[in-house]
């Protein structure tokens, strides 16, 4: 088969007869020799058994784990065209779901697209003789064990080797899923570049026994530790962490950096995993705001306020609105540490808050959307077309519902005027945007 294109994923896509057949691991062009291994009433799924024709845009992956790990994609492709590719991926999101053809740039990439990620979360599985530290295979919950992973900060190699030895020394009994018996379940590690901070969150069941000293041992493997935790999530999920947070030693936050500003961050704290290419991704919701020359500024989904606080020295007030208290908190926290002033942080509902603050006379010139991947809330979509707000800068992680969205609100009233994709994701599909709509008077 040849290969056409790829979707959303990063799976080729071939077609037998017009029947569409999926395929990991290959690039536009090629021709390959594929396995049907599951047939569905509209497509089917292949495996890859050889190349016969390769794309000059092929690589050898850098990591042993990549064709077994659920982490990676795009790690076969050379950098450059990955960046092309999710142009591309872009491009067709905006098509086939929302029906619009905007102005979409060139993805915007980095200078070393490995060891990037300042947070990690680690399933741990097999028994305390033999634990298991990784990620899961391709659509499984089957682990695959490693060593170290060439996406995740250095540190994050240490915690694994470190943690093995600590799970056979103190036999912690290892959580599975299948059974829904054990204690430690994951093991999240949260890394802070700019100032070598580490926050170790042990996912437990119940608070494992012997945690005096274990506690003592983490501390002797792991210097730059700052905050330890054990997080109970003793539900059968596949929600990572549980509601209680228990600080077992150290700060309850660890600090880092976007461009000059400080943030806390804490265990539940939506921050950014790619602080370097964060900084280029609001440098470029800083140009569109200051394109438009606002005074009052929205930012809605604001988490720990990273957005609200990039913004604010190129207007006169921000409202920053998250529904999440504890994010609230840490955005006043960090607010305050870094000198700001001109924010107020509001815990609530944004389709409800906005209409309120418009009603005291509040009216901004720009709203911030930065969602999570399940896009925006349809309420609060229709109440920014009711309210006619003049514009909206649009952050996404995903280009399927943010072309969704985007459908919505050219629908009623509003262009885009430009589409910036940046890379935050090197290695996967993963791509960040950056939309700047504008509303339309008829």
């Amino acid at each position: 088969m040849k290969i056409d294109t790829l979707n959303h994923q990063a799976q080729g896509i071939a077609r037998i007869g017009g029947f569409v057949v999926f395929v990991d691991n290959v690039l536009v062009d090629e021709v390959v020799k594929i396995k049907i291994e599951e047939v569905k009433k509209e497509y089917a799924r292949a495996k890859l058994i050889k190349i016969l024709e390769k794309s000059p845009h092929r690589k050898q992956p850098e990591c042993p784990y990549y064709y077994l790990c659920g982490g990676c994609h795009l790690m076969h492709a050379k950098y450059q065209y990955q960046l092309s590719l999710k142009k591309l991926l872009v491009e067709d999101a905006f098509r086939r779901i929302g029906k619009l053809n905007p102005r979409i740039n060139d993805v915007i990439g980095m200078e070393k697209p490995f060891r990037y990620r300042n947070k990690t979360a680690l399933p741990v599985g097999e028994d305390y003789k033999n634990p298991q530290i990784g990620f899961y295979k391709k659509m499984t919950h089957d682990i695959v064990d490693i060593d170290y992973c060439l996406i995740q900060h250095e540190v994050c190699d240490d915690v694994i080797k470190g943690m093995k030895d600590l799970i056979r020394k103190y036999n912690i009994e290892v959580y599975s899923e299948k059974k829904h018996q054990g204690v430690l379940r994951h093991i999240v590690v949260r890394n802070s570049f700019a100032f070598n901070e580490m926050m170790l969150i042990l996912v437990c069941t119940k608070v494992p026994e012997d945690l005096e000293n274990i506690k003592k041992d983490i501390l002797n493997k792991f210097p730059n530790i700052k905050s330890l935790y054990v997080n109970l999530n003793p539900k059968r999920t596949n929600v990572i962490l549980g509601e209680e947070d228990i600080l077992i030693w150290g700060s309850n936050t660890i600090k880092d950096k976007i461009g000059n500003l400080i943030f806390e961050i804490s265990p539940k704290s939506f921050f950014q995993v790619n602080s370097i290419q964060t900084e280029l991704l609001y440098n470029q919701v800083v140009k569109y705001l200051r394109n438009i020359d606002a005074e009052v500024v929205f930012d809605v989904y604001s988490g720990i306020g990273t957005i609200s606080m990039f913004v604010a020295p190129f207007c006169k007030k921000v409202y920053s609105i998250e529904i999440v208290e504890d994010a609230v908190e840490d955005a006043k926290k960090s607010s305050k540490n870094n000198g700001i002033s001109n924010i107020e942080f509001i815990c609530a509902n944004a389709e409800i808050e906005i209409p309120k603050l418009m009603e005291k006379g509040i009216i901004p010139q720009v709203v911030i959307l930065d969602p999570p991947r399940s896009g925006c809330e349809k309420a609060l979509l229709e109440s920014l077309i009711k309210q006619k707000i003049p514009n909206i800068i649009y952050v996404s992680c995903n280009p399927s519902t943010l072309a969704r969205d985007s459908s919505i609100l050219c629908s009623n009233g509003y262009e885009i005027v430009e589409v910036q994709p940046v890379d935050m994701f090197p290695q996967t599909f993963h791509v960040e945007c950056v939309v700047l709509m504008s509303r339309v008077d008829k």
